[in-house]
């Protein structure tokens, strides 16, 4: 059922928020530092799964077996150029900024300043990222939450840290996430009912590839701009359509 991955998303933000204002300061870093690097691992071998949708029957059949791979490729160069002249990934990150200081800005108690703090900086990470994207579009498109239980497990942790420091701030972005997912999702849902088999499977054989680069951040491998090449997304099911035609 569409929605579920990120109704999971939701809870798991609210328990870690819980379990960081209850456990204060007690979970060492190196723990959190092991739990991210099995996380990331994981992430790269989702990224691998959807990535076998390049051998998709559909696909095949749409393109030709020896053009599926150069579709994801022409789909990954195409996007991360307008991606990097768009310069998506700073952007994002501008946008984070902008709207941390915009909240946190004026006057107030401690406490609230905390506790905005607490939903801004949660809500930005939660949301601004190729995972919540990637894992609800997946969801809506109906090509299961896998992507989106990853994540939980993620923001649950970092809930976890954040809240030992801001507190109940942290639990309101799952509102933000809520929201924010729940438009993604219903956004798959609508493909999902337009789009052909084979543009989906070229949608997820290149959103797998997007998955390696945001595991190979989270293994602080390189800082890949996964954000740039989100345009590919689009791009991927457009060169499909062309190369079909062709």
């Amino acid at each position: 059922m569409a929605g579920v991955g990120t109704l999971i998303n939701v809870v798991a933000i609210l328990v870690g928020t819980t379990l960081g204002v209850l456990a204060g300061h007690r979970l060492p870093q190196r723990t959190r530092d092991t739990v991210t690097d099995a996380l990331g691992l994981v992430v790269l071998v989702v990224g691998a799964l959807n990535i076998a949708a390049i051998r998709d029957d559909d696909f095949v059949a749409a393109v030709g077996g020896a053009w599926t791979l150069l579709v994801v490729l022409g789909a990954l160069v195409i996007g991360g150029v307008a991606g990097s002249l768009l310069r998506i990934e700073d952007r994002m990150e501008d946008l984070g900024g902008w709207l941390q200081t915009r909240l946190s800005r004026g006057g107030g108690t401690a406490d609230r300043e905390r506790f905005v703090e607490g939903f801004v900086t949660a809500s930005l990470l939660f949301c601004i990222g190729p995972l919540a994207i990637l894992g609800a579009l997946s969801d809506g498109l109906g090509n299961g939450i896998d992507q989106l239980l990853l994540k939980s497990a993620l923001d649950m942790f970092a809930a976890l840290a954040f809240a030992t420091t801001l507190g109940w701030g942290v639990a309101l972005s799952a509102l933000s996430v809520a929201v924010y997912q729940g438009v993604v999702t219903v956004l798959g849902i609508s493909l999902g009912a337009v789009l052909p088999d084979a543009m989906i499977a070229a949608m997820t054989a290149t959103g797998g590839i997007l998955l390696l680069g945001v595991g190979l951040r989270l293994l602080n491998v390189r800082a890949t701009p996964v954000g740039d090449l989100l345009p590919a997304l689009i791009v991927a099911p457009l060169l499909t359509a062309a190369v079909q035609a062709l």
